[in-house]
């Protein structure tokens, strides 16, 4: 019997959005694909992106994922692309419909948490309807961040 190849599921983040858990409450996470010039490609695979300040919205019936900072690629010369530029994501119909409306009806956000390169090489983007928190909702997700550290910190020293 041949030895089975080991399947790749551990996915290689090429930007992630921290801040995005602490400054909104995250709602349904959606796995959107990116479109994407070779040089943006490239740099991504760098890791020196920036989605922190990005967001998605509609525009003519479909999704963009606006202020996004992917670098320029030092090796393209005068085929680079531009920094900010707004980038398709690439979902169903269905699936931007639901997003649309939500944002619409609830007068929710949608945040990028993620961006990535699945198992295939195919470059991903992890998108979340999130609704943005007030600061004493901030104040106490810190707080309860602190009492499970402090909690699990207890529970170890006491065996």
């Amino acid at each position: 019997m041949a030895p089975q190849k080991p399947t790749l599921t551990v996915n290689r983040i090429a930007a992630d959005n921290r801040k995005a858990r602490f400054n909104f409450a995250i709602g349904d996470a959606v796995e959107a694909g990116i479109a994407l010039t070779g040089t943006e490609v490239k740099s991504l695979r760098q890791g020196r992106s920036n989605i922190t300040d990005a967001y998605a919205a509609e525009h003519k019936g479909e999704l963009y994922l606006y202020n996004a900072y992917i670098p320029e690629y030092l090796q393209a010369n005068q085929f680079n692309h531009e920094t900010r530029r707004p980038r398709k994501l690439l979902l169903h119909k269905r699936q931007i419909n639901r997003l649309i409306g939500a944002v619409d009806r609830d007068g929710m956000t949608i945040v990028p948490l993620k961006l990535y390169f699945n198992d295939r090489g195919r470059a991903k983007c992890e998108i979340a309807l999130a609704k943005g928190k007030k600061n004493h909702d901030k104040r106490e997700t810190e707080k309860q961040r602190d009492w499970n550290r402090e909690k699990s910190r207890l529970m170890k020293d006491r065996g």
